[in-house]
């Protein structure tokens, strides 16, 4: 297998696991929310919370990484 194989491979899963820990936090979601008036003080993240915060910019920047790395890999 070569890396370009490899690298679409690790796109897709990244992308997938990115749009799924997305849509995991749901954070202010209320109606309120989406005009700014929300009623919530701000939080620290802890906890699960945090970690699925931390999570989801890891895969983030995996996904941009290995697009970058397959546009730089010569054809």
């Amino acid at each position: 297998m070569d890396i370009g194989r490899f690298l679409e491979i690790v796109i897709f899963v990244s992308a997938v696991l990115t749009i799924v820990l997305i849509l995991l936090q749901q954070r202010g979601a209320s109606l309120g929310s989406g005009s700014g008036s929300s009623s919530e003080l701000y939080t620290t993240r802890r906890g699960l919370e945090k970690s699925l915060f931390v999570t989801t910019i890891i895969t983030a920047v995996v996904f941009v990484s290995s697009i970058l790395g397959i546009l730089l890999i010569p054809a």
